[in-house]
């Protein structure tokens, strides 16, 4: 997922070059949250979310270092939606271009999850199935 707004790129260019680490970070956060968009509708009643590994894809040179300060946009975003216990597996890698022109590129792999029925609920649902 690119940093998209209405479908148009919000930057481009290469980080530490035509983009600074803030503007990436700031990109990489409005990433994540369109990737969670995407797969929270996904997401069926009685399911939950879980984020299992992000891979943050920045454009940059090759002299460049600080993939990881990019990458902590998107992990803030996380860790505020899921707290940190609820953070994935990261990776954070370097790559000459991206689609579009685009600074960062996140890939997000989730799983929705069942979630686990209250024990009064199901007493009062085995309650209401009796006869």
């Amino acid at each position: 997922m690119t940093p998209r707004s209405d479908g148009q790129l919000l930057l481009t260019g290469r980080v530490g070059v035509d983009v600074d680490v803030v503007q990436a970070r700031e990109a990489a956060a409005v990433a994540v949250r369109n990737a969670l968009v995407a797969a929270r509708s996904l997401v069926a009643p009685g399911e939950s979310l879980r984020c299992a590994e992000m891979t943050v894809y920045i454009a940059c040179d090759s002299n460049f270092t600080a993939l990881s300060a990019v990458a902590d946009g998107a992990s803030d975003v996380l860790a505020a939606v899921f707290g940190l216990d609820g953070l994935p597996a990261r990776r954070a890698v370097g790559v000459y271009a991206l689609p579009g022109g685009s600074p960062v590129e996140v890939a997000l792999v989730a799983e929705a999850q069942l979630i686990p029925e209250e024990p009064a609920t199901k007493e009062r649902a085995s309650r209401r199935a009796t006869p």
